[in-house]
């Protein structure tokens, strides 16, 4: 196929409703990204929370952010993804704009009440409601919006353009926080703003795509019941389990790296700005590796991010500096750009018909799971190696035993399951 046949195929491959449901996924994960960059150093040395309770609300907020696509996705293949993401970014805008408000007059009486521990674990469940909605609902206007040839480059797209998103935050929360001294609060009000403003694009701009012949979901106790249903593919469930491992070693970007450069390297570093750095490398690579990449074997080439992405945090358990951690964030993201865009292209095509927010929400699963157990396990290292046993870059070493443990893993799924092909249909 020549270039000119392959660049009609791509402009003619998706569908409006692919490219406005993406925008919108820019500015949501702008408000995400830019909360999770000073969430941790937020509680930590503003609300003078321990690291153990800053690693277990961090956790606790991550797990529902992203076990919840599981039953956002369900619920979007039943109600439609339009009316799913307008639902959405009404939530999060009321939610990040309480989270700014903590230290408002008006909030005294709940604190008082509740106590802060409490009051900021409620607070956080309510923008946690968004982002279990928007992921799946973009990924299956992905899957539904994209035609079969352009598909896998549809899910690359829409991974570049989240950690656009992804980049933009960190750097949105710097520039808030520190270059217009409006404090950390007002990064939560910012996210309000963009994902507001999201609202309104989805309720003008997004219509709902439609796939050919593909049948709805009958009732809504018909799309719960298919979301046990899928807890029966007992091979599938291990793989989601065994991929968690990955997840619990990538999320200590946002829980114990912020802590361990602030308390241990430098207590002024842009923690913020320096977390910017795993989404910018991705959006320089993303294409370029999943192109380079896309006709090896699935399970190989995600099992070998897995392994690029635990080896780097050894750069900095070696040598704990800013220039090594930007260093290790590099490899890490590298190792995620390696496994994630087939990931995805995986999962989603296990979906039957109708049922693709459903399967992809179920994609998200490993997230959760990496992030309950990372924000403790995050909390606990930081304190163990720093506070008790003052050798804190030893905890890297921890980190690095996850992944490498994972990856262990995942090569004797493989090997056990042996699949006849290595295709989806095989998990």
């Amino acid at each position: 196929m020549s270039f000119a046949q392959r660049w009609g195929e791509i402009r003619s491959g998706f569908e409006p409703a692919f490219w406005v449901a993406n925008l919108t996924e820019i500015f949501e994960r702008v408000a995400y990204y830019a909360t999770t960059a000073v969430l941790a150093i937020y509680l930590r040395e503003q609300l003078h929370f321990s690291n153990e309770l800053t690693g277990w609300l961090v956790g606790t907020f991550g797990l529902a952010v992203w076990f919840l696509p599981i039953l956002g996705g369900t619920l979007a293949d039943w109600f439609g993804f339009r009316r799913a993401l307008m639902f959405a970014y009404a939530v999060m805008t009321v939610g990040y704009f309480l989270l700014g408000s903590l230290s408002a007059p008006w909030m005294e009486p709940l604190r008082h009440a509740l106590g802060d521990q409490w009051l900021v674990l409620a607070i956080l469940m309510i923008p946690a409601l968004g982002p279990g909605v928007v992921k799946p609902c973009v990924a299956g206007t992905t899957a539904r919006a994209s035609r079969e040839s352009v598909r896998s480059l549809g899910y690359s797209i829409y991974y570049t353009l989240v950690n656009i998103g992804g980049a933009l935050g960190p750097i949105i929360a710097w520039l808030v926080r520190k270059q217009l001294g409006l404090g950390i609060e007002n990064v939560f009000r910012v996210a309000a703003c963009s994902v507001f403003l999201m609202f309104w694009t989805t309720l003008f701009l997004y219509r709902e795509p439609e796939r050919s012949g593909e049948p709805k979901v009958a009732s809504l106790s018909i799309a719960i019941k298919n979301m046990f249903v899928v807890l029966g593919n007992v091979r599938f469930v291990a793989f989601l389990l065994i991929f968690s491992g990955f997840w619990v070693m990538f999320w200590q970007e946002y829980i114990s790296v912020p802590l361990f450069i602030r308390g241990y390297v430098d207590p002024k570093a842009d923690f913020d700005l320096l977390l910017a750095t795993d989404p910018i490398t991705v959006i320089c690579f993303q294409i370029l590796v999943a192109y380079l990449t896309r006709k090896l074997p699935a399970f190989a080439t995600m099992t070998a991010g897995f392994l690029v992405a635990s080896l780097s945090w050894v750069i900095l358990a070696v040598h704990p500096s800013i220039p090594m951690l930007i260093v290790t964030l590099v490899g890490v993201a590298l190792g995620e750009i390696i496994q994630t865009s087939r990931y995805y292209e995986y999962v989603s095509r296990l979906a039957p018909p109708g049922q693709q927010g459903l399967y992809m929400g179920y994609a998200f699963l490993p997230v959760a799971i990496g992030y309950f157990i990372g924000g403790p396990l995050g909390g606990f290292l930081v304190h163990h190696y720093g506070e008790t046993l003052h050798r804190p870059q030893q905890m890297w070493w921890a980190v690095t035993g996850v992944g490498i443990l994972t990856t262990i893993l995942m090569w004797l799924y493989d090997t056990i399951v042996k699949p006849d092909e290595d295709t989806p249909s095989a998990c």
